[in-house]
């Protein structure tokens, strides 16, 4: 029986690294195994008990072969590193009101978690189409819930961001569908992986790209972009009240690495004590990602075609992570129903519950929204 593939093997391959080619950093070969003749490496070196670099983390990267350890992690309150914890799961069925043989869609796919439980109350006879701009995490959730056991007829996976829904719809030979969901909440796999730039916590490169394949990064749009453009991306995405200092103080320079631009940051706010530097950093690297993904674009162009394949009684529900999102769906709800597209729609946001929050800190911000197409 072959060895299943080595951990830190599959994180170079992700990379672009034949590990073949040469050992990681800190790893030896082993002479070949006895019984099969087939050759396996160590698992990645580090110093102390624990590993602390993103690569290094070999359990959380493929966390279905760890489970104890992973449930572990997730018992102490934090979110395993390269994996992602569903945000108010419980909420989001009972907006949508899942039911065996309906036809849904969760634009946002991410590790699959939302789209696990959907499956669950889908079945038998139902249909579930999931869409996720991100071409390495994709086929990861792919795979893992394949191994659960949900096959091609019942889950579909598309390489598209949600303002592409109405293409995929055509690919899954649907016209309309019973449920739509999007958690506009960036994966805690792309925010923890440090070579996706995403996060000043761990330096990487200032990348920003959900797809990879894009042209432009975070650090293009600071070196080509004025300082009128930047404050407007810097007020418009994040609410950023410092805008126009940042804006003046960045543009045109070169930040290859998350750190860099942090620091840079730390400099223009001067004496402006740390708490709000360090809200001040996540609001600029929040207002840039959504710049380089055009995240409100997409968001808008989802909102406007809802209606048309959302499905005479059918529910929408959108989990948001910050105002700029929020505001957009709460405006879309609220005009669709005063124009009689929306039956009924959310008296008012549902925030997570405090043990939730408790148990995962990064549901904090989320804000639940859903809606109930009319049946004329």
């Amino acid at each position: 029986m072959p060895v299943p593939p080595n951990p830190s093997d599959l994180n170079r391959l992700d990379q672009g690294v034949d590990p073949a080619a040469s050992p990681a950093p800190g790893r030896e070969a082993l002479p070949p195994v006895a019984d099969d003749g087939v050759p396996h490496r160590r698992r990645p070196r580090y110093q102390g008990k624990y590993p602390r670099r993103f690569e290094q983390k070999y359990k959380e990267h493929r966390p279905e072969l760890y489970p104890e350890t992973i449930g572990k992690v997730i018992a102490s309150g934090k979110t395993p590193a390269g994996s992602h914890r569903p945000i108010m799961v419980d909420e989001v069925l009972q907006a949508l009101v899942v039911r065996p043989g309906m036809a849904g869609v969760d634009c946002t796919l991410g590790w699959g978690g939302h789209a696990e439980a959907f499956l669950k109350y889908l079945s038998p006879g139902g249909r579930l189409i999931g869409l996720d701009a991100d071409p390495l995490q994709l086929p990861r959730t792919v795979e893992r819930l394949r191994a659960a056991g949900y096959e091609e007829e019942v889950f579909a996976a598309f390489r598209s961001n949600f303002a592409g829904l109405p293409s995929v719809l055509g690919k899954a030979n649907l016209t309309s569908v019973d449920f739509v969901f999007a958690d506009l909440g960036v994966s805690s796999m792309q925010l923890d992986n440090p070579a996706r730039g995403f996060s000043f916590k761990t330096d990487g490169p200032l990348d920003m790209r959900m797809n990879p394949g894009k042209p432009v990064t975070a650090a293009d749009l600071l070196r080509t972009q004025p300082a009128e453009v930047l404050a407007a991306v810097f007020r418009d995405n994040a609410d950023e009240p410092h805008a126009a200092t940042l804006a003046q103080g960045l543009a045109g320079r070169e930040f290859p690495t998350t750190s860099k631009l942090a620091k840079a940051i730390d400099q223009l706010l001067g004496r402006t004590n740390a708490e709000e530097r360090e809200a001040c950093k996540r609001r600029v690297f929040q207002a840039l990602r959504i710049a380089v993904n055009q995240e409100f674009t997409a968001l808008e162009t989802l909102l406007r075609a809802l209606p048309l394949f959302l499905a005479p009684g059918g529910r929408a529900a959108f989990l948001t992570f910050h105002s700029g999102e929020d505001r957009r769906v709460k405006q879309a709800f609220l005009a669709g129903s005063r124009a009689g597209i929306y039956s009924s729609i959310a008296p008012e946001v549902v925030r997570p519950s405090a043990a939730e929050v408790g148990a995962n800190p990064r549901a904090k911000p989320a804000k639940l929204r859903w809606a109930v197409r009319a049946s004329a």
